[in-house]
């Protein structure tokens, strides 16, 4: 074959090695510029699509959306001559539109390295031709399918096939949270358990390695290390879309919600986009598995179609009409009764698990999302076979300072004037500001303030930052920036500080500082707190100074029974 250089119209070659959006198996993901192709003439196109064996059709203007139409199927049907003269008797094609009218995704399935790039490669000299003339792109097949035909096999997917119980955890917010509980309780019921999230791969409850794998690399080196007996995953978003799921299936997977993050990457625009991405996980849940699905998010709640395996479902309502609908096609729902956390089944009466309130993760019940978390966590620890009491024991010992470090940590702090609360929340992005206020509120008593540092990564739309200062000015008395230096993904902390800014000003509030690190502003809005103030900081980068700062101040974590004192004592305000 001619060297991979000159094939102009390839634009990337991606050889996903999982599950990923376009099949439930290793996929090449083949992105091209149809520019020349587009631009023929109408007659030139024509007479191509009938060369190529596509009968009477309707190319469309140039450039037009027609003429993409037209191309997508011209496309598709020079990939199957090619892999068809390449020795595939049959092969699956899947295409998708790019943001720009000349761009194209094609995807098939691949075995082996070599013929997946030559295919890629073929595709894209075959449409280098396409000015030559129909017969000198007829020719070109010949040529690029018998090259592929020559070529070397190449290596095969690295795609792991578990041995074990693997769960597979996916959604918006509280993926590392859920993540955690299930691995402490099963922890505490006696399995050797391994976990990966954005926050580093744990074996039995310590951390090996630290940072973000919360892709397949993540679930690749918790699989492989020797004795773990139950997996858990963080499946994010990015490392389905880049390498595919790590392993071909799971026994459970969650799906905790659907919200507006990170869109306008990687191809994905909307929030059905973001779904369908994330539904990869229930679709190679085994059909004697369960997925676990938030009954109350509606593009949550239809994944439930798309898998061949049991549904059970979570809502805090039990009347949810999603949850009804799960429970009369025989699934099961996790819900609210009474104050208890309890399974609904049909034909059965309700199952008690245990008290919401004697659950710190909720905050007494104060986190509505960290009450959908516990009951997420519930459905999937007994999908796995794990005891009530065995569930019931590990949601009541699950600490939220001292299992889930960086997510709505509350701290008592010392201030000249007496003693102010003190959150400290990863928080990144519209839904987990919402959910974080919600929780300061909660615990804010008669008389106190709420004081915030807002920010997050740099990798989002501009609106994200404004709507992040609109919530902020919204629901806090104070607000300062906090920037992340290590996360600002071609950003410059002004751009992002003045996006916030202008934000909070559609709300009435000035935002007077910004800090150029959270730990600046931790010291900033504890300069200004007062008695029964509360203050959080969004935190993504420094939380381990953080923690070292309240530390060293004589700041106390507060443990489940000072929490559920700040909340009760919060709900008694007049």
């Amino acid at each position: 074959m001619a060297s991979a250089s000159d094939a102009r119209s390839l634009v990337e070659l991606r050889l996903l090695d999982g599950p990923n959006l376009y099949f439930p198996r290793p996929a090449a993901k083949v992105t091209l510029d149809l520019g020349e192709l587009l631009g023929l003439e109408v007659a030139a196109a024509r007479d191509l699509g009938v060369e190529l064996g596509l009968g009477s059709t309707r190319p469309g203007a140039a450039g037009s959306v027609f003429r993409q139409r037209f191309a997508i199927r011209l496309v598709t049907q020079i990939v199957r001559r090619l892999a068809s003269a390449g020795g595939a008797t049959r092969l699956a094609v899947r295409t998708r539109t790019g943001q720009a009218v000349n761009g194209l995704v094609v995807a098939y399935p691949w075995r082996n390295a070599g013929r997946a790039e030559g295919l890629a490669y073929g595709l894209a000299r075959v449409l280098d031709r396409v000015t030559a003339g129909p017969r000198a792109v007829a020719e070109m097949i010949i040529v690029e399918g018998a090259a592929l035909a020559a070529a070397p096999l190449g290596s095969a997917p690295e795609l792991i096939r578990p041995q074990i119980p693997v769960v597979a955890i996916t959604g918006t917010n509280g993926k590392t949270t859920t993540a955690r509980m299930i691995g402490h309780i099963a922890r505490q019921a006696g399995r050797l358990v391994g976990w990966s999230s954005t926050d580093g791969v744990y074996i039995d409850g310590r951390l090996v390695e630290a940072g973000d794998f919360s892709g397949p690399s993540g679930a690749g080196r918790v699989l492989r290390h020797p004795g773990v007996e139950l997996a858990v995953t963080e499946t994010a978003r990015g490392g389905i879309l880049r390498r595919g799921v790590g392993v071909a299936y799971n026994d459970v997977s969650v799906v905790t919600n659907i919200s507006a993050d990170h869109l306008g990457l990687g191809g994905i625009d909307t929030l059905d986009q973001l779904a369908e991405v994330k539904a990869v996980i229930t679709k190679i849940t085994k059909p004697s598995g369960w997925c676990v699905l938030n009954a109350d998010d509606p593009r949550t709640l239809a994944m439930r179609l798309g898998t061949k395996a049991q549904i059970w479902v979570f809502t805090r309502d039990p009347n949810s009409p999603g949850g009804r609908t799960v429970l009369s096609g025989g699934g099961r729902i996790t819900t609210l009764l009474g104050g208890w956390v309890c399974v609904l089944a049909p034909g059965a009466d309700p199952l008690q698990v245990v008290e919401v309130i004697d659950v710190p993760m909720t905050l007494a019940g104060l986190s509505r999302v960290n009450v959908e978390n516990v009951l997420a966590v519930t459905s999937a620890t007994l999908a796995l076979g794990f005891s009530v009491e065995q569930v019931a024991d590990g949601l009541r010992s699950f600490d939220p300072n001292e299992n889930n470090p960086g997510r709505m940590n509350i701290w008592t702090l010392p201030v000249p004037s007496g003693a102010i609360s003190v959150v400290i929340d990863l928080a990144h992005n519209e839904a987990g500001l919402e959910a974080l206020l919600e929780i300061m509120s909660g615990i804010r008593p008669p008389h106190g303030r709420l004081l915030l540092g807002v920010g997050t990564a740099g990798d989002r739309g501009d609106e994200v930052f404004v709507r992040l200062g609109e919530i902020a000015a919204l629901g806090a008395d104070v607000v300062e920036i906090v920037n992340k230096g290590e996360y600002l993904r071609g950003r410059s902390m002004a751009e992002i500080s003045g996006l916030i800014t202008e934000g909070a000003a559609h709300a009435g509030m000035t935002i007077q500082q910004a800090h150029d690190s959270e730990l600046g502003g931790l010291v900033s809005l504890v300069d200004q707190a007062r008695r029964e103030d509360v203050i959080a900081i969004m935190t993504h980068q420094d939380r381990e100074e953080l923690d070292r700062w309240l530390l060293d101040h004589q700041a106390t974590r507060d443990d489940a029974g000072a929490l559920r004192t700040k909340v009760l004592r919060a709900a008694a305000t007049p």
